[in-house]
């Protein structure tokens, strides 16, 4: 099933991008990371994440991780939502806790050390496929139907049960 067909849940997101889910409450509700599937309305409701959100909820917890200011993060994550999705894979962003920068070729980082200051970057590829590999072991939702998607995980035969039963 395509990426673009299965959302996630807050504890999934959660736990695939290593945050609280008090992190995640407060991003969505001070718009730095918002859910792209589904917002929650109000009391009861499920905020949905897509695959595309939670790596972008675990390059903010890197970039917080390193120090890179609130705000800077903010002018990352516009400029990544601008980004088409197949470029993200390829990108590299560097920091240098004050400013963030696009890098998208080896030529361009290795510019930036060249300024003679510390940097910091992430490989958003790497960033990608660690998402992909957590979310392969977590449970997942199918977008138009709501339908669980068990993941990968062995030890959870009681999701894999109540699917059949449906």
């Amino acid at each position: 099933m395509a990426s673009e067909e299965i959302g996630y849940r807050g504890p999934t997101a959660c736990a695939a991008a290593g945050i609280t889910y008090r992190q995640l409450d407060y991003w969505a509700r001070t718009g730095l990371v918002e859910p792209s599937v589904r917002p929650a309305y109000g009391s009861g409701t499920q905020r949905l994440y897509s695959f595309r959100d939670v790596v972008v909820l675990k390059i903010v917890k890197r970039f917080l991780d390193t120090g890179v200011s609130l705000q800077n993060i903010r002018t990352a994550v516009q400029h990544l939502r601008e980004r088409g999705f197949s470029d993200l894979e390829r990108m590299t962003l560097m920091s240098d806790g004050a400013t963030v920068y696009e890098c998208t070729s080896p030529d361009e980082v290795h510019a930036l050390l060249q300024g003679g200051q510390g940097v910091f970057g992430i490989a958003v590829g790497v960033v990608w496929r660690d998402v992909e590999s957590a979310l392969s072991q977590l449970h997942g939702e199918r977008i138009d139907t709501g339908e669980t998607l068990v993941g990968h995980n062995p030890a959870d035969e009681l999701a894999r049960r109540r699917n059949r039963a449906v």
